[in-house]
């Protein structure tokens, strides 16, 4: 039996906070195709705390560099949205939680596109477990640990 190919896959990847204990073009590559099995235009922007604050005080309200923000624009075919992802919290994180930065970039990355694709975990507390189990489940494959222990 001929193997599927994959979904078609537009990612545009930026690093204006710099490439400093960011992961790979390759990484992020399989970790947003895990997330996703849906053709995608995605681009993901790595950022350092003053782009992230700015973007979270500006479209959450909130005064602090956040890990993760997403950005959906179409949740359907083909999935089109940003992820900005900021390196200095994700990495101050994976130390506090003795993970390590590339397993916690990864598990973020992988929550961003659960985000992009309608998740949510901030509604109630069944979404929330629905999110968590799809996460633990995207990372198992990925050969991460579960991020949540």
């Amino acid at each position: 039996m001929a193997k599927r190919p994959a979904p078609e896959l537009q990612l545009s990847i930026q690093y204006p906070g710099g490439k400093v204990g960011a992961p790979t073009r390759a990484q992020v590559r399989r970790w947003v195709r895990a997330a996703c099995g849906q053709a995608a235009e995605v681009t993901v922007r790595f950022v350092d705390q003053g782009e992230g604050r700015e973007l979270n005080l500006a479209y959450r309200g909130k005064d602090y560099a956040t890990n993760v923000l997403s950005f959906p624009y179409q949740e359907t075919h083909p999935l089109q949205g940003d992820l900005v992802i900021c390196l200095p919290v994700i990495a101050t994180e994976a130390e506090a939680q003795g993970k390590t930065l590339e397993a916690h970039t990864a598990h973020l990355i992988v929550h961003g596109m659960l985000h992009l694709q309608g998740h949510d975990h901030e509604t109630n507390a069944a979404d929330a477990a629905i999110m968590e189990r799809r996460e633990r489940e995207i990372l198992a494959t990925l050969g991460y640990p579960d991020p949540y222990e």
